[in-house]
Order: structure tokens, then sequence, then C-alpha cells
């Protein structure tokens, strides 16, 4: 343990105070895979694997350490006793529509979108695309603003950085 301890700290620098763990079923491998195929700056950075005491089956993947944009995470085999919720997610700040697009079209395949900028992956983990910009327009001290701002967002599933700019700068 205290070798891949090592090789984390080489690797990424310092570790890191909170890192998020995501426990799986059974596809951890997979998902991990799957984020890489879409965030720049991620790799996976350790696999640990059952041994003869299990719980899972000897030599199968226990854990697989990961940065997705430099951000650790951990993914767990723990068999199907936790389920994701919409009361974690995870925010990906865009700055073009572009990316905004990207995000939301990748993730999104074989998931469910949702409203609001929300979506949920194929493996049941809950993402927010949204353009940085939108929290300093929510929380703009004109309450007009973010209010118009919230308005134009509500409809929307993926959201449309133009629209939200539009509803921000409009003049009452």
């Amino acid at each position: 343990m205290i070798r891949i301890l090592k090789e984390k700290v080489k690797d990424t620098g310092m570790i890191q105070k909170i890192t998020p763990f995501l426990w799986f079923d059974h596809q951890a491998e997979e998902v991990v895979n799957f984020y890489l195929t879409i965030f720049k700056r991620s790799k996976i950075t350790r696999v640990t694997r059952y041994g003869t005491e299990g719980p899972g089956p000897e030599g199968t993947v226990m854990t697989v350490g990961f940065l997705l944009e430099g951000q650790q995470f951990v993914a767990l085999n723990g068999g199907p006793a936790f389920a994701f919720s919409q009361a974690i997610s995870f925010v990906v700040n865009c700055r073009t529509q572009k990316e905004i697009d990207r995000y939301w079209d990748l993730l999104s395949v074989g998931g469910e979108q949702q409203p609001c900028g929300w979506l949920k992956d194929r493996y049941g983990i809950s993402w927010q695309v949204v353009p940085g910009a939108l929290a300093g327009m929510l929380g703009d001290p004109d309450p007009e603003r973010s209010r118009r701002v919230i308005k134009a967002m509500l409809p929307m599933g993926k959201l449309d950085l133009k629209m939200l700019r539009k509803a921000y700068g409009k003049k009452t």
C-alpha cells in the first residue's frame, strides 16, 4: 500500500485532501475507461485487485484510481448494495457552447437527459454541464437579472449559453 501511495504522490505532485469514491456493482474499470475518452488530462493512476480473502473473485478489479481533468477519483467494484441518485452530482464548467455540446452529447449517450443542464450517464452518475459564467449570472446583485436567467434556464435540457446571456443582459 505504501508503494502505491508513493507512486500516487509522484504522479500527481500531492495527495488530494478529499477524493470522490464511487461505488459500482462490477463495472468500475468500464466506467473509468468511458470517462477517459471524454475528459482530457485524464488517466488511470492505479488498479487494485481482490485477493484470496475476497469479497470479490480473486484477481478481479477491486478499485481503480483515476484522474479526470486533474481531479482524483476512485471507482470501486463493491457489488449491487448501493445505487447512485441525483443527491450527488458532478459539475462540468464549460467556457463555450461548443464545449457544453460536447460534454452533454458524450456523457448522455445511453443515459438520461434531464432539465436545467443535468443529465444522468449510462452508469447512473448525475452531471451538471453548465457554462462557467452561470454562477455569476445567478448570483448577480440585481435580483431581476438572476430571475430572468432562471426563467430562461428552467425549460432547457442542455443549456443554451447564448439564450442565458440574452436573458441575463436584458434591461427592464
